[in-house]
């Protein structure tokens, strides 16, 4: 009867619209790698997709009947729980496409583990705590510190554990985004923009390998690979599938480079040039649309709330999404360098899509869990709703 009750109340209070959304763009990912995977066989890959999809929907389930002011309430422990699963790459860390050692592999599960991918949702949970229980004095020196701090320590082990500065980048851009929205002082953003430019020549020269600034330099000096077949060759083949697609594409399973595998990582983190080949701009312009209106909606569901934390929680969340987007796209047309983000949703990555779905039902689970001031707000949503 419990869970009788308990699915009937989901039904009832949970955001419908973001699971069908989410559903949405999850299932139009199985269709695309279902095409970029066949010249190699897709069975493996749609099967692991699939079981990824209904892991992510068994947990959006649960998020959104779990109140996530329990987790926040939990931010010692969070932080703990960060720190011990990335530390893990230190001893069962395995190198990807990139080089990076991200992920951890093990015979007895169908698809590797990102331990950077999942921390992601609890680095946003421990950032809301620090700042709603400062709230009031959210731009003293001492709640600015205990940002950074935190900040610093999660992705400087990421890039020590891993070496994976693209996902490291991910914390970043949410920890700024947060912060502006928070309410911190632009005193504190231009100080660090100042800090940050004297630490760039140390980070450079300190942490960088030779590939990853070769593939910075690459952006503004074709020199550095005048035949395309070293650092730019990913990025050649991807500008040559977008241009390839033209408007409304070659037609699924018809693409030239990604039926003959051409297209590099063409399932993964170029997914997005194989949807322009094969579907043309139509096809990306829809994705796009599909992915922004998940982004819109976190944002709303935030904004309707009524409480400072379970905003800034939203506000995380669809940062997190609005950079993966950007920069996986942005790669793809060569606007950034090849840094090994993945299109949500979308792409290959059984890791990627479970904590995509774990972060959204977060987001379903503020909206099912309000603050009484705002209780009234979700009786009729304007359109979007």
């Amino acid at each position: 009867m419990r869970l009788l009750r308990a699915v009937g109340v989901f039904f009832k209070k949970a955001d419908m619209l973001l699971l069908a959304l989410c559903l949405a763009a999850s299932l139009f990912g199985v269709v695309i790698l279902s095409s970029t995977t066949r010249y190699m066989g897709s069975g493996h890959y749609i099967l692991t997709q699939l079981l990824a999809i209904g892991l992510g929907v068994a947990l959006y389930i649960a998020l959104t009947l779990f109140d996530v002011e329990i987790l926040v309430g939990q931010s010692v422990p969070l932080f703990a729980f960060n720190m011990l699963f990335i530390s893990t790459l230190f001893i069962w860390g395995v190198a990807g496409n990139t080089g990076n050692r991200s992920w951890l592999a093990f015979s007895w599960l169908p698809f590797s583990i990102q331990p950077a991918e999942i921390c992601k949702i609890t680095f946003i949970l421990i950032n809301a705590a620090i700042m709603r229980n400062r709230q009031r004095r959210i731009s003293e020196p001492r709640t600015v510190m205990k940002l950074a701090a935190h900040l610093i320590i999660t992705a400087g082990l990421i890039i020590l554990a891993s070496d994976d500065f693209g996902v490291a980048l991910i914390y970043v851009f949410v920890f700024l985004l947060m912060a502006f929205t928070g309410g911190v002082s632009k005193y504190w953003f231009y100080s660090g923009l100042g800090l940050s430019a004297i630490a760039a020549p140390i980070l450079w020269f300190g942490l960088f390998r030779e590939d990853q600034k070769n593939r910075i330099i690459a952006l503004f000096d074709p020199s550095i690979d005048p035949t395309g077949s070293g650092v730019r060759w990913q990025t050649n083949l991807s500008l040559r599938a977008i241009r390839g697609g033209g408007i409304t594409g070659q037609g699924l399973y018809c693409g030239d480079l990604v039926q003959a595998g051409a297209n590099p990582q063409q399932h993964n983190d170029f997914v997005f040039s194989s949807i322009a080949e094969e579907l043309g701009i139509v096809g990306c312009v829809l994705t796009l649309l599909l992915l922004t209106a998940i982004i819109i909606r976190c944002l709303y569901v935030g904004a309707k709330s009524g409480s400072y934390l379970n905003r800034q929680i939203c506000v995380g969340i669809a940062g997190m999404m609005i950079f993966q987007v950007a920069v996986n796209v942005g790669m793809c047309l060569g606007l950034f360098p090849v840094v090994g983000l993945t299109l949500p949703f979308i792409s290959s990555g059984g890791s990627s899509l479970v904590s995509t779905f774990f972060a959204m039902g977060i987001v379903s689970g503020i909206r099912m869990h309000p603050s009484p001031d705002s209780a009234a707000a979700y009786v009729r949503p304007p359109s979007l709703a």
